[in-house]
């Protein structure tokens, strides 16, 4: 087995690219979660109701299908969206979906008692869950959190199958070049490796940093 280092610029090329996609997931999600979340604790009975069906509908179908729905069927009702468009909205919807979940369980981890307390030192229900609940929500979830960032580096690279040419997409392309399936595929999953390594690393800092001492972090299995 022999490595060409021609191929090290073309990956690292693809390699950005998914980041690019990854931090742009996961911001999408992060701000539709937390809306997400907080419709399901404290929104109006159909407001619940619509937040589970959104989450459920996310989590119930295949990334797949998602984004083949967005790049392939929306032109059909007249919405053109651009490669890298359809990716990130599509596995910014659905990481959305897991990330609401994560919010809605540091939420609740949260004892009542501090909604009420700020209710009555006259702050509205808006203002409790802005300067109580989510600053606390926001550090218990992290380590369950986490996890879904991980996940999203990893499955961003179902992008290639609509010709984003990411770290997969580029691996995949070298390889049909080449017909050197193994050693591309390895030197790929080194990148992906690497890539994961370090923002566990980075995560288990900024955990250790914020962390609540006495409190625990609700985690919850994908």
């Amino acid at each position: 087995m022999t490595f060409d280092w021609r191929w090290v610029t073309p990956l690292a090329q693809g390699l950005l690219l998914t980041i690019e996609i990854t931090t742009t997931c996961i911001a999408i999600g992060i701000a539709l979660g937390v809306l997400l979340s907080l419709g399901r604790v404290y929104g109006h009975r159909i407001v619940r109701v619509l937040c589970a069906i959104y989450i459920q509908f996310f989590r119930g179908t295949p990334l797949l299908v998602q984004l083949s729905i967005v790049y392939f069927g929306l032109p059909t009702w007249g919405i053109r969206l651009s490669q890298f468009t359809s990716a990130v909205l599509a596995l910014g919807l659905n990481t959305a979906a897991y990330q609401a979940e994560y919010f809605r369980g540091a939420i609740q981890a949260i004892r009542g008692g501090q909604m009420l307390a700020a209710r009555s030192l006259g702050m509205s229900a808006p203002q409790a869950i802005r300067h109580v609940i989510l600053p606390q929500a926001f550090r218990l979830v992290i380590p369950a959190w986490s996890n879904e960032l991980i996940l999203m580096i990893k499955y961003s690279s179902i992008v290639f199958s609509i010709a984003l040419y990411d770290l997969m997409g580029v691996g995949k392309k070298i390889a049909s070049r080449e017909f050197r399936y193994f050693e591309v595929f390895l030197v790929v999953a080194l990148f992906y490796l690497a890539l994961v390594f370090i923002v566990s690393q980075a995560l288990r800092a900024l955990e250790r940093r914020v962390r609540i001492p006495g409190l625990g972090a609700p985690g919850e299995a994908r």
